[in-house]
């Protein structure tokens, strides 16, 4: 789970960060990576939660 925060935190840092710059700048290029570092996350996530789920349905069986 440790992990999981780790790189929520580093994924909304990230995201915001770009976000500002875009703001700031009006480059699109980091929205466009706002855009990624979020559908990045995502997947990182959801990939996460498989396992989770992968261990509670093979657990009992060990």
């Amino acid at each position: 789970m440790l992990v999981i925060r780790l790189f929520a935190i580093l994924a909304v840092i990230g995201i915001g960060g770009s976000l500002v710059a875009w703001l700031l700048t009006g480059n699109p290029k980091y929205r466009l990576w706002a855009w990624n570092c979020l559908r990045a996350g995502i997947v990182v996530l959801f990939v996460f939660l498989a396992l989770f789920a992968l261990e509670r349905v093979f657990v009992p069986f060990v």
